[in-house]
């Protein structure tokens, strides 16, 4: 019913806590003095003493209670917020600095789907724990107590007795559901983050849905699941639903008992009209507590359900602390013996072992899905490696800091991001202290700069990943803005997949100028981007099948040998077939 982790994570909201029981019992006391003022008026009409001095008097004082208690309902609300609002501000804090912590290793723990909506829908279910249950959960075991002591001054310790054993009848009703509640809520988290994810997914994929005619499939696949948090939603409710009937029978059950007991005594002459009146108007107030915190139960266990599995992410493993540095010159790269699995059941790599030497231009080749890119992500340390070594100029790249790393090594894949804001604000993100003329310089030796002349030049707007842009005018910025980083190492993993041949021709240009001053590592399925390369390292079946030259590979690498003929060939018909 109460969890100490969220309390111990955001301390400072304690003292909005306090001042909102506060505010509440401050309520109450209103309250009662409301319904005392009303009791005795009721009195004095009964006996017939009432006189309009006094009656003005009264309602003097009814005003004024009014008045505090609007004030203090206000001051409740005010305190709830500022509670909700400093949890809200922590628990993303957290989830993001969690996140920075981890680096690039986070996507082992957690889904990008899942993360977003813990940290906006998780965190929002949080501001009403906050806000109004864990307040309530103080607040409902301090009225019954209060209004016991102003019954039994009142006249009658018995009623008060009475009503204040039925009150822990409905925290008792709750603690029952609440072993079900957090079963029931753990699967609908579940099913929910699984819903989000398949949505992102598709989302992101509608293009090749599109192309493939694939969306039919994914909008039933779709529908299946959205059923199925359909369902599990249902009986979220059903539990709900059920729970509140209870709850409601105790509550209201209970102040009935109250009244009758009240309504006896006063006939047996042992209250008078001023108690009786006072304690039947204010038996319900026993249980209201109770019967909103139960309310509230239900809203703060989906949000102890979203922080569970917030706090199974901040719990998990940090890499140490990063700390080396690379030194300025000497930046071999070596793989030795490197095993890699994405599913700890088939081996993306097995044993690989590749030397890249600093300042050379080496390719990395082979068939899709033979390893090249997971090398390419364990040199920038996006994944963990499970055997073996890799070393940057013999420091393990699980050892260097990561701004270090990424101020060293710079990649440029098939889908570099673009954020929406101005050309000019993309490219200064690798390097903000770059002039204008700097700018312009990369987008010249790019040929991209006649382009955004004829719109706004650099304050050209982007939209969202540079949509407005064609696939080799965005590989194009992309490769302006890795060289405008002018990192020591340069990683081109397909990087001219998907644009049109002057693109890619003009790109390959770049980067071969490049590979004269830089260390350059490109990936490829295409031999004829690498026939240049120093070295070249042949994969097949995330294995290293040869290296050398493209002159000793043809001769001596069967592998490459295929794939060179067959990419000939195909190249050879695509341009007889465009003649013919």
């Amino acid at each position: 019913m109460f969890d100490k982790r969220l309390m111990a994570m955001c301390p400072e909201s304690k003292k909005y806590i306090v001042g909102n029981i506060i505010c509440q019992w401050l309520e109450l006391m209103m309250n009662a003095v409301m319904i005392f003022v009303i009791a005795n008026v009721v009195g004095k009409l009964y006996r017939k003493e009432m006189i309009v001095n006094e009656m003005l008097i009264f309602l003097v004082i009814l005003a004024g209670v009014l008045i505090v208690r609007f004030i203090m309902t206000k001051e409740t609300t005010e305190m709830s917020y500022r509670a909700s609002k400093t949890v809200k501000r922590v628990m993303r804090e957290q989830i993001y600095k969690k996140i920075l912590q981890l680096g690039n290793t986070y996507r082992e723990h957690a889904t990008t789907a899942e993360l977003v909506q813990e940290s906006v829908e998780g965190v929002e279910q949080l501001e009403s724990y906050f806000g109004q249950y864990v307040p309530q959960f103080f607040y409902a075991f301090i009225a019954p107590i209060t209004l016991f002591v102003l019954f039994g001054l009142a006249g009658s310790f018995k009623v008060a007795g009475v009503l204040l054993i039925c009150v822990p009848l409905i925290p008792g009703t709750i603690m029952m559901v609440q072993k079900i509640a957090k079963k029931l809520l753990s699967k609908y988290w579940d099913q929910y983050a699984k819903l989000g994810s398949t949505f992102l997914e598709n989302l992101q994929g509608m293009t090749t849905l599109k192309t493939y005619k694939a969306d039919a499939y994914k909008n039933e696949q779709m529908n299946a699941e959205s059923e199925n948090f359909r369902r599990i939603t249902m009986k979220v409710l059903t539990m709900q639903l059920n729970s509140i009937i209870i709850m409601d029978f105790f509550a209201y059950g209970g102040a009935a008992l109250g009244i009758a007991l009240a309504g006896k005594a006063f006939v047996d002459g042992n209250l008078t009209i001023q108690s009786t009146v006072f304690m039947i108007l204010l038996s319900a107030d026993f249980f209201l507590p109770m019967r909103k915190l139960g309310s509230y139960f239900h809203v703060a266990m989906n949000g102890m359900a979203a922080s569970d599995r917030i706090f199974e992410f901040l719990s998990e493993e940090e890499p140490k602390e990063k700390t080396a540095r690379l030194p300025e010159t000497g930046l071999d790269i070596r793989l030795s013996d490197v095993c890699f699995s994405y599913d700890d059941e088939k081996q993306v790599l097995d044993n690989v072992s590749i030397d890249i030497r600093e300042h050379t231009f080496t390719g990395i080749v082979g068939e899709s899905g033979s390893g090249k890119s997971t090398i390419a992500s364990l040199i920038m340390g996006r994944n963990t490696i499970k055997h073996g070594t890799l070393t940057i100029a013999g420091i393990n790249v699980f050892d260097i800091n990561e701004d270090n790393l990424f101020m060293n090594i710079n990649y440029v894949g098939i889908g570099s991001t673009f954020f929406k804001g101005t050309v000019r604000e993309n490219l200064l993100l690798a390097n903000p202290e770059a002039s204008e003329e700097e700018l312009w310089n990369v987008l010249t030796e790019c040929n991209i700069d006649g382009f955004f002349k004829e719109e706004k030049g650099l304050d050209t707007l982007l939209t969202e990943n540079a949509g407005n842009l064609s696939g080799g005018q965005k590989q194009r910025l992309a490769l302006a803005r890795a060289i405008l980083h002018d990192a020591k190492v340069y990683i081109f993993d397909e990087a001219t997949s998907n644009i049109d041949i002057e693109s890619e021709e003009l790109i390959l240009s770049e980067i071969k100028k490049l590979a004269e001053k830089k260390t350059v590592i490109m990936i490829t399925h295409r031999l004829m981007n690498v026939v240049d390369a120093d070295r070249i390292f042949v994969m097949d079946n995330g294995r290293i099948s040869g290296s050398g030259t493209h002159v000793d590979l043809l001769e001596t690498n069967n592998v490459y040998r295929n794939l060179w003929n067959t990419q000939k060939e195909l190249e050879d018909y695509g341009k007889g077939g465009f003649i013919a």
